[in-house]
């Protein structure tokens, strides 16, 4: 999972006009001038890209995306959709361009919001809602004649229901439950074919089976997808089928035990030009969860066999297939994510991007051309082209009037171990000064700080805090024995490695060793109250969405997969778990203050987990606050709670860490 770390304002610089003559850092009001690329997908013809682009809306107090178009060759992008009370986003051109598709929540002829399949003309003009599925859609691909589509829908009872006293929730899952999606039931995620010129929808699958990732093979005779069965709800076992657009009985194409292409993964299959081959995500063993290294494997149809290509100890992300019958995959390393091309008979890989920087998504045009969605420590997400780095998109060209500090790589070690991160530091850095530090935590445990734009980051620096990002064992980006090394062992290792990091800034005469304090979301909130029992040196913590005694969410959140797997059962393994719950069960060696932070629906690290710390303290006498953000899930997404977020925790930084002013 994506760590986004909460930052707070309590400085009057932060939310003071520019100066022409020499700007400031990154202020609270850009926020609202953060523009989110995402989805980009080219023309027919290779000459045009679509996209979109998510802001936060000041006024409504929600994010909202719009659709825009730019061309190949470069000039200024061109916005498709102005819709402030809606949003559009995942676009598809049709057969020779003429016609856009997208997703859209705008609300129908019936005055429903559910997220319905839309088209507008290719080069702009009045859109037309295609779908009309009760409770929406979530996911579709294009037939290749351009006819149909392939949606994914959500079925069972009560779904689309708006009116009425909320019917009995009954659930007989052992995954009963999903952050987003609630209490699971007896609805599936089913595939449905659509008629593109009369909406008409037809259910091709059905079931106790979530189907996702629908992906149309290019001669248009069949469809991939990826599905598990809800009575195999303990293991991992995701399958990649392929099924008739007409239905009838799905064949499945994977034969490997564990995951194959888990839908949290992000993607789904794709299919070679010639029809023939598939390739996917395929992850490893069951029992090691998220801590293997995702690989690449690749399916004949014909042979029936699955091969894996380029087998190395990393992760791959989002594979598709190139026009000439290669591989284009995102690799993560050490602290960045690259873009390849690999030979799916050789396994050679070429990378297309190196350096500082971390890839998020990319597309490929029929003729060959690749459009990466691409960041830097600098630079949010933009669209550039491969072969010729040229950047097509600038949406965030605001931040040519911030002024920001230097992104220093470090390495150091712990123990016999040697860590790698970063520090980010303020834009008017001294280095004959010592500055308070503030550790960012990433989350996961599997993930890591990578060379991304961080707007958090860069508003602790405006508050004069050095940001120090550290990836201690546990973290992705540097191999499986690298990952596993806490597994069944958080708090440990990896607290180890976070406190070496924090000797290493004050060996190097850049922390203040008096003016330390840590802070994170979700792993990196559990990090945190690892941290705060164990370290002394830590002046003030901020743990969001964390949990200390694991035991107060087995059952309540939606890891009863994982825990099982990882730790297994709590009345078998009771010591396992006694040893995680170090924080809550020796509360009583805290001294650091602490503020707990939680979002009121999630159910990936629920409220519980702050609660109980936050009690804790306060029978302690340690000063502490919780803050709930009510109705949010796991991610927050209004930007007033986003903003409040950062705010508290800058206020709490600075009361702790900052000498009062005379």
């Amino acid at each position: 999972m994506k760590l986004t770390f909460s930052l707070g304002l309590g400085l009057v610089m932060l939310t003071s006009p520019l100066s022409a003559a020499e700007p400031l850092g990154v202020t609270l009001d850009d926020y609202y001038n953060l523009a989110d690329v995402a989805g980009p997908a080219f023309s027919p013809d290779g000459e045009r890209i679509a996209y979109s682009v998510s802001m936060s809306d000041r006024e409504r107090d929600q994010q909202t995306s719009d659709l825009w178009v730019v061309p190949w060759q470069g000039g200024e992008p061109r916005q498709m959709t102005k819709t402030p009370d809606s949003s559009e986003w995942q676009p598809r051109f049709g057969p020779g361009g003429k016609a856009l598709f997208f997703l859209s929540d705008t609300a129908g002829p019936d005055g429903e919001e559910d997220v319905q399949l839309w088209s507008m003309p290719g080069k702009g003009g009045k859109a037309r809602r295609i779908t009309a599925i009760p409770g929406g859609i979530s996911d579709y691909t294009l037939s290749p004649d351009g006819t149909r589509a392939v949606v994914v829908a959500e079925q069972g009872r009560d779904v689309g229901r708006k009116t009425g006293t909320p019917p009995p929730i009954e659930v007989d899952r052992f995954f009963f439950k999903y952050d987003g999606r609630g209490y699971l039931d007896d609805r599936a995620q089913q595939l449905f074919t659509v008629d593109l010129a009369s909406g008409k929808a037809r259910p091709i699958t059905s079931g106790a089976r979530d189907h996702w990732h629908p992906a149309w093979s290019p001669d248009g005779s069949l469809i991939a997808y990826v599905a598990k069965d809800h009575a195999d709800d303990r293991t991992l076992n995701y399958e990649i089928y392929v099924i008739s657009p007409d239905g009838g009985e799905p064949r499945k194409i994977s034969n490997f035990p564990g995951a194959d292409n888990d839908p949290d993964w992000g993607s789904g299959p794709s299919w070679s030009p010639d029809s023939r081959k598939l390739v996917w995500l395929q992850g490893g063993e069951d029992k090691w969860i998220y801590y293997g290294s995702v690989q690449l494997a690749v399916g004949d149809l014909t042979t029936g066999e699955v091969t894996h290509p380029a087998w190395i100890d990393r992760w791959f992300y989002s594979p598709r297939w190139s026009p000439d019958g290669q591989i284009l995959s995102l690799i993560e390393q050490d602290r960045d994510t690259l873009l390849a091309r690999i030979d799916p008979g050789s396994g050679k890989i070429v990378y297309l991007t190196q350096g500082s920087r971390f890839g998020y998504d990319f597309a490929v045009a029929p003729n060959g051309r690749i459009a990466l969605l691409d960041t830097t420590s600098e630079r949010p997400a933009e669209l550039v082209s491969i072969g010729t780095e040229r950047v097509l998109t600038e949406h965030n060209r605001w931040l040519n009037e911030r002024k920001l500090g230097e992104t220093r790589d470090i390495s150091f070690m712990s123990g016999n171990t040697e860590i790698h991160g970063f520090m980010i530091l303020p834009p008017n850095y001294d280095p004959t000064q010592k500055y308070p530090v503030i550790v960012d935590l990433h989350g996961g445990p599997v993930y890591q700080h990578s060379h991304e734009f961080d707007i958090d980051a860069r508003l602790l620096n405006s508050a004069d805090y050095v940001v120090l990002k550290i990836n201690p064992r546990g973290s992705s980006g540097r191999g499986f024995d690298f990952s596993r090394a806490i597994y069944a062992d958080w708090g440990n290792l990896d607290v180890q490695d976070i406190s070496a990091g924090i000797t290493y800034a004050i060996d190097q005469g850049i922390a203040d060793p008096e003016r330390i304090g840590v802070g994170g979301w979700s792993y990196g909130g559990i990090l945190t109250d690892y941290m705060i029992a164990r370290d002394k040196r830590i002046g003030a913590a901020v743990s969001g969405a964390g949990v200390a005694n694991v035991l107060a969410t087995f059952g309540v959140d939606m890891y009863a997969r994982e825990y099982m797997l990882e730790l297994g059962a709590p009345w078998e393994n009771f010591e396992t778990w006694r040893k995680l719950a170090y924080p809550f069960l020796e509360s009583g060696r805290i001294t650091a203050p602490t503020l707990f932070q939680c979002a009121g629906e999630d159910d990936n690290v629920p409220c519980a987990g702050a609660q109980q710390m936050y009690l804790a303290l306060k029978a302690h006498d340690v000063p502490t606050r919780l803050i709930v953000y009510p109705g949010e899930n796991h991610g927050l997404s209004v930007p007033s709670y986003l903003i409040h977020r950062m705010r508290s925790d800058i206020d709490w930084y600075d009361r702790w860490l900052k000498p009062t002013k005379p």
